[in-house]
């Protein structure tokens, strides 16, 4: 395994986004800090809702035109970031196999944990190929990540949604700097639709994702010696149709005084007052591309399910970024 990251690194950045965001105005933690063990459990159970489309759009859409992205792509090095279980990976992986270009796979993510299992069983499924997991922050490490063979980057899910535009617009442009032209990226995103779609997607009927939202407090209890009550937080979902955003927030029920004792800290969350803990952008078509544009990528396929939830874009690497 390539590892990236040193023991504090993960601590180091926890403490930092939890100082900054909670002595903001507003309030904000980053989305990242969802995933603990329980996370992961919960948010595998909110794809498999029947609110929550992404996932599964995003599945029939690979399964539907992955043999024509292998093709077009002619990659022989898939390159997945925030690959976690690598479940959807296989798609690519056999296809590109079909191709018969398929020569390496790094999947790149924080918990060595995950990396170990997914790169064991693909192991087992592909025995001749050349498996590097990668442990690195894909927004920190992208220029640390290896260059063999041409690479097709794979970044699905929707993640790209969670970085506000000027976020967005750093990563795709040194993720474009790590490319040599004619390498591709593969890029999910959720599109512009109903808003009762979209807002029913992140506050289930159930409350799995109202359960995963306040997990975050309970991760900063237990890694920063907090009081966080999580049950003193509403689950709140809106959307924001300026930003054309969803927006994930923890709304205080009363006044309550936070220890973080790891920090030093004690922050007043007042009645009423939010934490922002995830924006989901959602996107069109002509905005992306433009996007992908300016970054220096070309794009060279758009692929959609048949009721335009969701997009797949294959994207080139073409001219130098400026």
């Amino acid at each position: 395994m390539i590892d990236h990251l040193d023991e504090d690194y993960l601590r180091q950045a926890l403490e930092h986004d939890v100082r900054i965001g909670l002595t903001a105005t507003p309030k904000w933690l980053p989305p990242k800090w969802f995933y603990d063990e329980a996370g992961g459990e919960l948010f595998s159970a909110i794809t498999r809702l029947p609110e929550y489309y992404p996932t599964r759009r995003e599945l029939d859409i690979l399964r539907r035109h992955v043999r024509d992205i292998a093709a077009l792509s002619r990659a022989d090095t898939l390159v997945e970031l925030g690959s976690g279980t690598s479940e959807k990976t296989v798609l690519l992986l056999d296809a590109l196999t079909s191709e018969g270009t398929l020569l390496a796979y790094l999947p790149v993510d924080v918990d060595v944990v995950t990396l170990e299992a997914a790169a064991a069983r693909l192991a087992v499924r592909y025995p001749q190929l050349d498996l590097r997991p990668v442990r690195a922050d894909f927004e920190r490490h992208l220029a640390l990540l290896p260059r063999p063979g041409r690479r097709m980057v794979a970044f699905l899910g929707g993640t790209i949604g969670n970085l506000p535009p000027a976020a967005r617009e750093v990563f795709l442009k040194e993720l474009r700097a790590t490319l040599r032209p004619g390498e591709t990226l593969l890029l999910g995103t959720d599109l512009v639709k109903d808003v009762g779609r979209l807002v029913a997607a992140y506050d289930d009927a159930l409350g799995v994702t109202a359960d995963f939202n306040r997990n975050v407090l309970r991760v900063l209890n237990r890694e920063l010696a907090a009081d966080f009550r999580p049950e003193a937080f509403d689950h709140v979902v809106l959307y924001d149709e300026d930003n054309e955003w969803i927006e994930m927030r923890l709304r205080a029920t009363r006044t309550m005084r936070i220890a973080i004792r790891a920090l030093g800290l004690t922050v007043v969350v007042r009645a009423g007052e939010d934490i922002r803990t995830e924006i989901s952008a959602k996107f069109r078509e002509e905005g992306l591309a433009a996007e992908l544009t300016r970054a220096g990528f070309a794009v060279a396929r758009r692929y959609t399910d048949p009721a335009g939830d969701y997009a797949l874009t294959l994207a080139i690497a073409a001219h130098p970024v400026s």
